[in-house]
């Protein structure tokens, strides 16, 4: 049977045109987003922490691996400074704290573990692209794993490490799958195993001989043992391979290096071969424009302002609307996911990084929305004024001027806060464009969208209430959450209205005057 329109969002035109204002298509999950022509290059370094990660980011950045550590589930990022420093970016905070991984040195102790931790280093390699060590990948979930691919698609480059000893998890083979049909470069590391007689990481061990190894690409980082006989990495390699080609065939041309220090330089030159043909890629992708090139945009005959308004109108209440129901069925998710965690998974101690990390995939959802369907009315709207397609040139113009045009609106003020959630299952507010950049765990190039993010994050008394002796019955923890995502949803719904009103007065004031006019004044 056909579906019916949804209430409230197939709003019918009353004025009986045969093309009603409707919402376009948003993004119902997060994906691997395509790199601008303005982010950063980076590498993600992810696969499970027992790999022996941390040991290999520090064998290819010449630091010892104690200056890498992290608390659990933060993003570590490490790029490049004339002098060392490190500093812990926490949400319901405006500025980074100082951060040491050791707990004598590191002062007061932060209320909350930083959702990224920044380590500047003068190494040489990190000149040529940053370096993010995700979280465990074991231990991510449904929300986790969003976040992480988000972030791969964006830095463009995925380090995956895995140990000699170990399996590809379903999640891991799930999160490979995506990866494989996106513009992103994959590499992978084994480091060599625990168990049964596998390699130390000089290789000096060796299995025995006999073994077939099937053609596997080493990044001319292969070799055999003493004796001749076979590297026993060289062998897990292939192993490892195998297994994961009969899941995702399209990582074929995958290069696979040994983790050891003889390897580690042909792991560098790879990265940094990626990182020359990606930059390149990404600055022809945007090529500046001739001055002047669109100097003058007039205004189409015959527009008029009274059909421009209304139609931007119910644009931006069908968006707001869809937007809405999109976020309430996914906190619904949520609470299943929360309650299920409580009872059999993580318990009342895991309960504030485990909401922590959904509220941070929720947050980059409603903003993936937000801005699509903002851009979506945009076009619309200046494509009936002025004729479409749109220039690049006489959209950013377009886009500068509603934006600036925000705060002279009362609701259009503070748009930059971060919503936190309180030990009490409340919401509370802070302001600036400092308290939305502690919530990244991979900060990205200015953003050349209309709105800021929308962000949403637990405050410091979560964590301290839920890890107190005394706070561990399930049925109180349950409760809690469903009231604190409830919370959530009202705050975050009045956050979406309040944006799509002041984007339709302050779109709407920019094309007027336009109209009076006769040409684009931005």
């Amino acid at each position: 049977m056909k579906p019916g329109p949804l209430p409230a969002v197939d709003v019918p035109d009353p004025g009986g045109r045969a093309d009603p204002p409707r919402c376009v298509p948003l993004p119902i999950r997060l994906g691997l987003t395509e790199p601008g022509p303005g982010e950063p290059l980076a590498v993600v370094v992810a696969g499970p922490a027992s790999a022996g990660r941390r040991e290999l980011i520090a064998g290819l950045l010449g630091t010892p691996a104690g200056t890498l550590v992290v608390p659990s589930g933060s993003h570590l990022l490490v790029n490049h400074a004339s002098v060392a420093t490190r500093a812990a970016y926490v949400p319901g905070y405006r500025q980074p704290h100082a951060y040491s991984p050791d707990p004598l040195a590191a002062g007061p102790a932060l209320a909350r573990p930083p959702r990224r931790v920044e380590l500047s280093l003068p190494e040489v390699l990190l000149r040529h692209f940053a370096v993010l060590d995700a979280p465990d990948t074991t231990a991510l979930g449904v929300a986790g794993g969003r976040v992480l691919r988000d972030a791969v698609g964006r830095a463009g480059a995925l380090l995956f490490v895995i140990s000699a000893d170990q399996t590809f998890s379903a999640g891991e083979l799930h999160l490979l799958a995506e990866v494989a049909h996106a513009r992103v470069t994959v590499f992978f590391a084994v480091t060599p195993g625990v168990s049964g007689g596998v390699a130390a990481p000089d290789g000096g061990t060796a299995v025995g001989t006999g073994v077939s190894v099937p053609s596997v690409r080493l990044g001319s980082a292969g070799r055999l043992g003493s004796a001749g006989r076979l590297d026993p990495v060289v062998v897990s390699i292939a192993a490892h391979r195998a297994a994961l080609l009969a899941a995702v065939p399209a990582l074929a041309a995958a290069q696979w290096f040994p983790a050891r220090p003889a390897g580690l330089p042909h792991l560098r030159r790879a990265l940094v071969g990626w990182a020359v043909d990606e930059g390149l890629r990404r600055a022809a992708a945007r090529p500046p424009e001739p001055p002047g090139t669109h100097g003058r945009v007039p205004v189409l005959a015959g527009v008029d302002p009274a059909d421009l308004g209304d139609r931007l109108d119910r644009q931006t209440r069908s968006c707001a609307q869809r937007i809405r129901q999109h976020l309430a069925l996914e906190l619904a998710n949520i609470h299943l996911r929360v309650v299920q965690e409580i009872v059999f998974g993580v318990g009342c101690a895991g309960l504030p990084q485990l909401l922590d990390r959904e509220l941070e995939a929720l947050s980059m959802l409603a903003t993936a929305q937000c801005d699509e369907a903002v851009r979506s009315i945009l076009d619309d709207a200046a494509a009936r004024t002025f004729g479409g397609p749109l220039a690049e040139g006489v959209r950013r113009r377009i886009t500068h001027a509603v934006r600036g045009g925000l705060a002279d609106h009362p609701d259009g003020r503070e748009l930059d806060r971060v919503l936190l959630v309180t030990s009490t299952a409340g919401v509370a507010a802070l302001s600036g464009a400092g308290a939305l950049d502690a919530l990244a765990g991979l900060p990205g190039a200015e953003r050349d969208e209309v709105l800021p993010p929308i962000g949403v994050a637990l405050n410091g008394g979560c964590w301290q209430h839920w890890r107190a002796p005394g706070n561990d019955d399930p049925n109180v923890a349950r409760s809690w959450a469903q009231r604190a995502l409830r919370e959530v949803e009202l705050d975050v719904s009045r956050e979406v209205s309040r944006r799509f009103e002041v984007i339709r007065l302050s779109l709407g004031a920019v094309l007027a005057d336009a109209v009076d006019h006769g040409i684009l004044l931005a």
